[in-house]
């Protein structure tokens, strides 16, 4: 027993000392900024970095989403105006972004998903119904609100989203995400209009409807939104 004992000891003492190695991760930057190197090839969470005594003081500041886009430049009658990366090099390894996005009286964002980040939104005019569909997990729960100018709404990675003008005016809502680059999925365009296709049987049996339906969709998304 006391051979069992000390081979404990031993065994806890080694894992303790482990601990810190295996629980070690690196989330956070390791230099005051990284400007992204957009002509660079992205390493694994990020560009490469610019070096700093090319970075002026714009890395830290941007004009992009003063002003936004045509809503009525698409049939959503929706505009996205893109902050992440590729927009703004400044947040390379920063784990930020922003949107802002305009709407046109009865306009959406429709249906889609951010699979790498959070969203925490805040409507600056108007007034918009926020969607949020949980998973199977919640039975798919439905949650909605309509969100006023100075009001606010988070969405949960991951989970699907949509925005809709309900007011009369046009409306405009900023967007802010914890990644750098956090992705979307339009969800009626990667049905319909995947490249190449999913199969017209595959949809037909999921969405339980004729061909013809399927044929349809699919040709209203063609070349994408």
């Amino acid at each position: 027993m006391e051979h069992l004992n000390k081979a404990l000891m031993v065994l806890s003492a080694t894992l303790l000392l482990m601990a810190p190695l295996l629980m070690a991760s690196d989330p956070d930057p390791l230099q005051d900024f990284c400007v992204a190197d957009l002509n660079g090839k992205p390493s694994v969470n990020g560009y490469a970095c610019q070096p700093s005594s090319s970075a002026g003081d714009e890395f830290l500041f941007s004009t992009k989403i003063a002003s936004g886009g045509d809503p009525l430049a698409n049939p959503n009658g929706s505009n996205v105006t893109e902050l992440d990366v590729n927009e703004w090099p400044g947040v390379n390894t920063l784990g930020v972004s922003m949107n802002r996005v305009d709407f046109a009286p009865g306009g959406t964002n429709p249906p889609h998903i951010h699979p790498r980040a959070t969203e925490v939104g805040m409507v600056t005019r108007g007034e918009l119904l926020v969607g949020i569909i949980g998973t199977l997990d919640s039975g798919n729960r439905y949650y909605s609100k309509v969100v006023r100018a100075g009001e606010t709404f988070v969405i949960p990675r991951g989970l699907m989203h949509f925005q809709f003008n309900v007011g009369k005016e046009p409306a405009t809502m900023v967007v802010s995400f914890n990644s750098q680059n956090p992705g979307i999925i339009f969800v009626p365009l990667t049905l319909f209009g995947s490249s190449p296709p999913i199969p017209t049987p595959v949809l037909v049996k999921a969405l339980r409807v004729d061909a013809e339906v399927v044929e349809l969709l699919k040709s209203k998304f063609t070349g994408g939104y």
